[in-house]
């Protein structure tokens, strides 16, 4: 027997589809304002007063000036999503739970915890976690070059221009793409992370990030100065190049300074180092080797051969895309997307997950969250009845107003089918340590996943034939830099 709350919810959930799929239209003015000249009127507040007289608005307004808004989320809720069960898991479980702490390194968490399967299954281990510090560190240092190169490229962009106040907002943040992070492991290896551990500044970097942008915003200033003096000496193209690249290695000696001091010193990607562990069963090993042969040997091509699929319902499917000036290493792989529908995005994830694959995913986290249980859930919240209103942005329409965008990056582990093999909930790892959620795992509905994850990577073995073609096919349509497929998880 279903429950009248059950039925007015499902009720809700249909009302919401319909306007989020552009069938509810707004409505229209039809009568002159109480402001002709726009502003706001005490007539318009008293107004308002008299539209705001229900006993549930009577209600909210006893309540929630003494509450936080976490008391609008639904029990029936709470109960569905509270049983962390899936009858699709990935076989091999991996350990423990990451934390970030206070960073923005989730790429960095999401990625190498995918990265530790294969080795953790090919050594025997128990535990084990890759250092997320050291492409942290390599990554840090390539955003300033790549930063400073295209500093170079056009060193006449005006600086009230959009696209170099885009480009200087945030040139060295804590945030990354897949592409990125495939440029960082194949360049320069991964090492586990009693090699690298973390550090004060990798945990907590808002300070060593705050000073880096200072000095390497002040570092292109400079190079632009140097490019208008030099215009008089008839250099050609390549000479100017050539000099403005040489003050900028003379530059970047003051970056490599503050980065080597806050981070340490890391392994070079061709340095030996000795790493003694313990498998499962207690054996001790050892194993020597530099950071890029530790990559090869136990984690293979796998992540060279992924790329991202997205859905982005702004733009046609079927199609390549790619970010105007996005990347970190200078002349390396270029972060591109595939755009799909969201059905095959998630049929791609549950493929993945019944082959035993982990799956790297970019979504919008704090949309209709609770992140105490560990539960993104598309009816958690009910923001609607207390304050009568409708919420009906649609997600390209969230996209295109700045309300969302892909900004965390995490791990499916498992999938919950019905008996007709359509997920209905995903197994979530993420990396925010064994306090939040349940024990650091989250449950995410089909519905938020509809709503609200914007990308899969996925081999190229895995996904869709078609729109492997479209990915080799090249030439990607390229958004500007300030589009929000640009954010960085």
């Amino acid at each position: 027997m279903r429950l009248v709350s059950d039925t007015l919810l499902d009720e809700k959930r249909a009302a919401r589809r319909s306007l989020l799929e552009g069938q509810g239209s707004p409505h229209r003015p039809h009568k002159a304002p109480k402001s002709a000249d726009g502003s706001l009127k005490l007539s318009n507040i008293s107004e308002w007063e008299a539209s705001a007289s229900s006993p549930v608005h009577t209600l909210a307004r006893t309540v929630l000036p003494l509450s936080d808004l976490s008391v609008l989320q639904r029990r029936s809720v709470h109960v569905k999503d509270s049983p962390h069960v899936f009858n699709t898991e990935v076989e091999f479980k991996t350990a423990p739970i990451a934390n970030q702490r206070q960073s923005g390194r989730c790429w960095l968490f999401a990625s190498t915890n995918v990265l530790r399967y294969p080795i953790m299954k090919k050594l025997n281990l128990k535990e084990f976690e890759l250092s997320q510090s050291y492409p942290y560190f390599y990554d840090h240092l390539n955003k300033a070059n790549y930063f400073l190169e295209l500093a170079i490229e056009d060193p006449e962009l005006p600086l009230d221009s959009r696209l170099f106040s885009t480009l200087s907002r945030d040139m060295i943040s804590d945030g990354g793409q897949w592409d990125m992070a495939v440029n960082l492991f194949e360049t320069y290896g991964v090492v586990p992370q009693d090699i690298y551990p973390e550090t004060v500044h990798t945990s907590l970097s808002a300070p060593m990030n705050k000073l880096l942008k200072t000095k390497v915003r002040e570092h292109a200033l400079v190079l632009r100065k140097l490019a208008a003096s030099l215009k008089s000496d008839n250099l050609s193209k390549d000479e100017l190049v050539a000099s403005l690249r040489a003050k900028k290695e003379e530059l970047m000696a003051e970056t490599y300074r503050i980065i080597t001091a806050t981070m340490g010193l890391p392994p070079k990607p061709d340095e030996k180092f000795v790493w003694d562990y313990y498998d499962k069963d207690g054996k001790y090993h050892k194993w020597e080797g530099t950071p890029v042969e530790f990559y090869q040997q136990f984690v293979g091509k796998q992540p060279a051969e992924s790329f991202s699929l997205i859905n982005d319902p702004r733009n046609p499917y079927n199609t390549l895309y790619t970010v105007d000036k996005l990347g970190n290493l200078w002349g390396g792989r270029p972060v591109l997307y595939v755009n799909t529908e969201s059905e095959k995005m998630s049929s791609t994830v549950v493929k993945l997950l019944k082959a035993g694959q982990p799956v790297f995913f970019g979504c919008d986290v704090l949309q209709q969250e609770d992140r105490q249980r560990g539960i993104l859930d598309l009816d958690l919240f009910d923001f609607e009845t207390p304050f009568d209103i409708k919420l009906s942005l649609s997600k390209a329409e969230r996209l295109a107003l700045g309300e969302s965008s892909m900004t965390h990056a995490m791990v499916f582990t498992g999938v919950h089918l019905d008996e007709n093999g359509k997920p209905l909930r995903y197994k979530v790892e993420n990396a925010w340590g064994t306090n939040i959620g349940k024990e650091g795992w989250f449950v995410m509905t089909q519905e938020w996943f509809e709503q609200f994850v914007y990308q899969v990577v996925v081999p190229k073995s895995f996904a869709p034939k078609e729109l492997v073609k479209v990915l080799e096919a090249g030439n990607p349509t390229v958004l500007p830099a300030w589009d929000p497929m640009g954010a960085l998880a």
